[in-house]
């Protein structure tokens, strides 16, 4: 390869740290990356998450980044060179972070594709730190610490935690806003918590879910019948707002209750493939072990959550992993594990049990692995569930956004139907199925 296109890697050293970089990171999960954030400065690095959206941040994607890469990579990394070119930040300490995989999809490139976006610039002097616990790339300055990685843990669970609770009360609370204070108390004392080192033993975390638990039940709610709307896809489009077009504002403004699977599931399910991996092609036992104690702690603070959640007749809980992945025995392959691989076939089929059957698969376009386990499996998953009403969504630069909704309108008037003659009542939102179907 010749010298100049070589892409030259530069290391985030002590001394930048020290120096007070900041390091940016693209969002994702609101709820679950407040703490994310604290739990990164409480440790002494200077991080932000970005929170700038609109149409700039697709046309810097669009100049830096090839449109055949798919769209998470495109808006990740649009989002980052749009950061850095708003003038809000000082380019001389300033680095970035990215999650890297190894892994067979192509968001395993996006840190290799963020450095030739960086060289296209003139920027290729920032550092990229690769946020990885697979020891693919190292950095003097920056380091996941034992205690750093058990506060991450948490910080999943507890965000899946009110992530859950807070879908199920917000659409029905009486005073408006109550359940979002709920979820701003409960990071103030959860941050305060890590702080002090507490908050991620078994039995903190257990207190901490059921007092979480305990407060969304006390907000006050009145239940009116709404479509039941359950979200699956590819990770970053199913929970970034700018990945979705704000899918979960537009699901409210149609009076629609959502679920969103966590993310416990899919870490569960990376650390299951990681097992069955060394099962079937051999590999380090030390790595086995690793994985299987992190497999048993996952699994244990999994049932604490369900568990804290289960004690309130009015709220649904997740079902356990183990559940969830029996549901594809005999449908679809473990085998498929590329991206969300089998986990999306089931995700459908978990949201069909527990009453949110009404689905939007949210799919990059061209995305492989999710266009065969999401669109691919829906006639099978239909001729399992009757009940199962999902319609296929593709996020991309060209796909416009009215287009995407009144594809979802054309579902929800379905569903208002359906629970009309359940319930002998008009639900919230009512569109009729006639006036979706004119629309698109």
């Amino acid at each position: 390869m010749p010298e100049k296109n070589r892409l030259e890697r530069v290391e985030y050293t002590k001394e930048m740290n020290k120096a007070g970089y900041t390091i940016l990171i693209p969002s994702m999960a609101p709820i679950h990356f407040a703490m994310l954030q604290y739990v990164f400065r409480s440790s002494g690095y200077k991080l932000e998450v970005l929170e700038n959206q609109g149409p700039s941040v697709v046309q810097e994607g669009l100049k830096y980044v090839h449109n055949d890469t798919c769209y998470p990579a495109l808006l990740v990394i649009g989002q980052m060179m749009d950061a850095l070119h708003s003038g809000k930040y000082d380019l001389s300490k300033t680095a970035l972070m990215i999650t890297q995989t190894g892994g067979g999809c192509r968001a395993s490139n996006y840190i290799f594709l963020l450095r030739k976006a960086l060289r296209k610039a003139g920027l290729d002097y920032i550092p990229v730190i690769s946020l990885n616990m697979s020891g693919l790339e190292k950095n003097s300055g920056f380091t996941l610490t034992l205690s750093m990685i058990r506060k991450l843990v948490a910080c999943v669970i507890y965000g899946d935690a009110m992530m859950q609770l807070f879908n199920q009360v917000r659409p029905y609370e009486c005073a408006k806003g109550a359940a979002q204070q709920v979820v701003d108390r409960w990071t103030e004392t959860l941050c305060a918590q890590f702080d002090a080192g507490k908050g991620v033993s078994v039995g903190q975390m257990r207190r901490n879910l059921r007092g979480i638990a305990a407060d969304f039940a006390r907000v006050q709610v009145k239940k009116i019948p709404r479509v039941k709307v359950g979200i699956v896809g590819e990770i970053y489009v199913k929970y970034a707002s700018l990945g979705n077009n704000n899918l979960e504002d537009f699901l409210r403004s149609q009076g629609c209750e959502y679920m969103v699977p966590g993310i416990l599931g899919f870490a569960l399910f990376k650390v299951d493939n990681r097992l069955e991996d060394i099962k079937l092609y051999g590999g380090n036992p030390a790595k086995y072990a690793v994985c299987k104690i992190l497999m048993e702690y996952l699994t244990k603070m999994e049932k604490e959550l369900i568990a804290a959640i289960r004690e309130y007749p009015q709220f649904v809980p997740p079902s356990p992993y183990e559940h969830t992945k029996s549901l594809v025995k005999g449908v679809i392959g473990y085998g498929s594990k590329m991206g969300e691989g089998w986990l999306l076939t089931a995700e459908m089929m978990e949201l069909a049990e527990l009453g949110y059957g009404n689905v939007v698969c949210t799919q990059p376009f061209g995305c492989l692995p999710n266009h065969v386990n999401g669109k691919g499996m829906i006639r099978r998953i239909k001729e399992l569930y009757p009940n199962s009403n999902i319609v296929p969504i593709d996020y991309d630069p060209s796909a416009t956004r009215v287009n995407q909704e009144n594809r979802i309108k054309l579902m929800l008037a379905v569903a208002r139907e359906e629970l009309e003659k359940e319930t002998g009542e008009v639900p919230a939102g009512e569109e009729r199925r006639e006036e979706a179907a004119a629309a698109v």
